[in-house]
């Protein structure tokens, strides 16, 4: 999984990120608004956590504002010194997933993070299609051509990830950052034999999972 750290407050934006490093995730983080808006149009993050006071042209809510206009659905966690219910209910009504007061415990940081990348994403919900293909999320079933399909536990990520960004290009270092976290000497070869053995299962060749080459795969 990978998360934006967006906090301009340098002890404590090092502190989140050597935590969350630790717990596995791959953490980028930005100091301004400029600059995460730069890396959230670049990165698939799969959740931000947002500071309300930052420099740049846009502060947290007018980020949060922003991706949310252009219907990007990353769970936004924000973290802020604010403390009216006005500042709160502002916050998630312009499209916050949630909101953490300063000082906070690390460990209640966390459970958030955990809770919120464990919800469906809010733009495909609990059924990922594609032409004759169905992958049920909550089931962790595949279905294809109206025929069940069995997959190994990471092929079944491997592939739900890449029809949770259907119509979109993904790197193989994309799929290296956000299947293989937690696996650091995961190479290449080794994602290229994972959709190899995906596409026998629900192939032939490229009619499911089409190569861009030089780039990466996408579904359709």
């Amino acid at each position: 999984m990978k998360i934006l750290i967006v906090e301009d407050e340098l002890k404590l934006s090092r502190s989140l990120e050597r935590g969350l490093t630790s717990e596995g995730y791959v953490v980028d983080v930005a100091f301004d608004g400029d600059s995460a808006e730069t890396l959230a149009g670049t990165g698939n993050y799969d959740l931000v956590l947002l500071d309300w006071m930052i420099p740049g042209e846009f502060d947290g809510p007018g980020l949060v504002k922003l991706w949310r206009e252009r219907n990007e659905q990353m769970p936004i966690l924000m973290l802020t010194a604010r403390s009216t219910i006005g500042d709160k209910v502002h916050g998630l009504n312009i499209g916050a997933d949630d909101y953490l007061q300063k000082p906070f415990s690390y460990d209640e940081l966390l459970a958030r993070i955990r809770a919120l990348l464990r919800r469906p994403r809010a733009h495909v919900g609990n059924i990922l299609k594609a032409p004759n293909l169905e992958l049920n999320l909550v089931a962790k079933s595949i279905i294809y051509k109206r025929q069940s399909i069995d997959l190994t536990a990471k092929e079944f990520q491997l592939l739900e990830y890449l029809l949770s960004h259907k119509g979109e290009v993904i790197s193989k270092d994309q799929l290296l950052d956000h299947v293989w976290v937690d696996e650091s000497r995961v190479q290449y070869n080794t994602v290229e034999t994972f959709v190899a053995n995906l596409r026998k299962k629900i192939g032939p060749g490229e009619a499911v999972i089409k190569t861009v080459r030089g780039h990466g795969y996408k579904i359709e």
